[in-house]
């Protein structure tokens, strides 16, 4: 019976200050990143948008805005550096086929 009242006590027993703090932590975290990534999206968007219009200046400036925004994901820890370089290379790939 003893044993069983432990279980129930270890259960039910509040989390440490340190634990929900950490949890706050990563959620914030969690909301800054989230957010970053969805501007890198549309920057990308903007980027296919502006191939798709042939307007070679256009593209010029939204593939800056692409390897702007991917370096500073590698830099945060939010993507791989062989993926920035792999999506930037693809990129400008791209670009070059419309100038």
């Amino acid at each position: 019976m003893a044993e069983a009242e432990k279980k129930e006590k270890a259960a039910t027993k509040e989390r440490r200050p340190t634990a929900k703090k950490r949890d706050l932590q990563g959620e914030k975290r969690r909301d800054r990143n989230k957010s970053f990534k969805a501007s890198v999206r549309t920057a990308i968007r903007n980027f296919e948008d502006a191939i798709e219009k042939k307007d070679s200046k256009l593209v010029k400036e939204t593939l800056s805005d692409v390897y702007s925004a991917m370096d500073k994901g590698v830099k945060r820890g939010l993507y791989k550096p062989n993926k920035a370089n792999r999506t930037k290379a693809r990129m400008t790939i791209r670009a070059l086929a419309v100038a």
